[in-house]
């Protein structure tokens, strides 16, 4: 979801263009197809929950679980994969991660059953990260330096367009054929991904061992670690009320299902507007911006379950959603690079696996409220609590890193 805006130019490795400038466009756009497919896959289960839940004999809170399977493959395979591709070639790597990406997502769309399901997920959640990672340095390397932020926000718009056109468009499609399509499409356009990656994409060298030593020293560091916790618990909130909100849409505001797709690109409308915000808000501080946004996320979840009681309210409280915590990422992931120092790539990956924890977490604590008989309203207050809590961490990051000045 988030990944668009959390590429920072010291992930980017100095190395010289590698393609003729007439290929880098095609090369970009068959990354981006891929970023497309991610962004889709992993939002369109949220705008499906009732459907799936129906489909699978399973209540929605027990649903839940199934995006918060593909959140943990996810955590699990974006710093296992970063780490042990690094002797390999970068393309070879993209092209069997769409090939194992496409599998996955073919096998949930024939889930007759919810352990399968789960596993399915689960599965397609292993190459989500290590593909934007390895995808980001591979577009940097096709141009020259000043233009490799550019290069990184193009391969990286496809999941901005995921969120605006292909999950909006792919719930309509499993709400009027069945659940499973949109897994189905997804798979088709992940062989695409891999039919335009091989033929546009150059080869990409590996990077070597003592890259590999290098990413893993970055792991001793404490402040790393916490720069990581404040995305876990902070951004849990949000998930905790975005992974039910179709059903918070239909049996609290009274939208009928047919609005759940258009709610879901005001979402993602909101998402492109935070990700042009956050460089502003981040332009007065690094870390002020970071406490701004924890703050302001946490007001609007501990509003959001009253606003969600009216048509309008609701929709602006969607969309404020997609903002705020879209300002907040890219701060993240620049506060990461600043402090990993030489393990900037699997610092990348971990970012990657820290936001999908928090849509782990976020999605199982709003489960455990529903199930304990709690409506629609919880789920966002809950989300609140962890807002708090990541202001928390924010602030000992703070303490510890003056700690750490006064003793240098």
């Amino acid at each position: 979801m988030t990944e668009a805006a959390i590429v920072h130019d010291a992930d980017l490795v100095d190395v010289e263009p590698t393609a003729p400038g007439e290929h880098v466009n095609f090369a970009i756009f068959a990354l981006a197809i891929g970023g497309f497919a991610i962004g889709t896959t992993e939002f369109v289960t949220m705008g499906l929950l009732p459907e799936i839940a129906t489909g699978v004999g399973i209540t929605i809170p027990t649903a839940g679980h199934i995006v918060s399977a593909y959140a943990l493959g996810v955590v699990v395979g974006a710093p296992l994969i970063a780490t042990l591709a690094a002797r390999l070639s970068r393309k070879s790597v993209l092209v069997w991660l769409m090939v194992a990406f496409a599998a996955g997502n073919i096998v949930s769309s024939m889930a007759d059953s919810y352990p399968l399901l789960m596993l399915a997920r689960f599965l397609s959640g292993l190459p989500h990260g290590a593909f934007f990672g390895i995808g980001a340095v591979v577009a940097a390397s096709l141009v020259p330096r000043h233009r490799r932020t550019w290069a990184v926000s193009m391969m990286l718009a496809g999941l901005t367009v995921a969120n605006i056109v292909g999950v909006p468009l792919t719930t309509w499609v499993g709400q009027h054929f069945g659940w499973q399509w949109p897994y189905a499409l997804v798979g088709v356009i992940a062989l695409v991904t891999v039919a335009a990656t091989v033929a546009w994409v150059p080869h990409q060298a590996a990077e070597g061992d003592a890259s590999m030593r290098a990413e893993l020293r970055s792991l001793k560091r404490l402040q790393v670690w916490l720069a990581l916790l404040i995305g876990t618990v902070g951004f849990g909130g949000m998930f905790a009320t975005y992974a039910y909100i179709a059903p918070t849409m239909t049996e609290l505001t009274g939208y009928a299902p047919a609005a759940v797709p258009l709610i879901l690109a005001i979402y993602g409308i909101g998402m492109t507007t935070g990700a042009f915000l956050s460089g502003r808000v981040a332009a007065y501080g690094l870390m002020r911006g970071i406490f701004f946004s924890l703050a302001a996320i946490a007001v609007i979840l501990m509003l959001f379950g009253f606003a969600a009681h009216n048509k309008v309210t609701a929709v602006l409280a969607v969309f404020l959603l997609g903002v705020v915590p879209t300002i907040l990422v890219p701060m993240l992931q620049t506060r990461l690079m600043d402090v990993a120092h030489e393990g900037q790539s699997l610092a990348a990956a971990l970012n990657h696996s820290t936001l999908n924890m928090a849509n782990a977490l976020g999605a199982w604590l709003g489960s455990i409220v529903l199930d304990a008989g709690y409506s629609y309203e919880w789920p966002s207050r809950v989300g609140a609590v962890l807002a708090v809590a990541g202001l928390g961490v924010a602030a000992v990051s703070v303490l510890v890193g003056r700690g750490q000045a006064r003793h240098a």
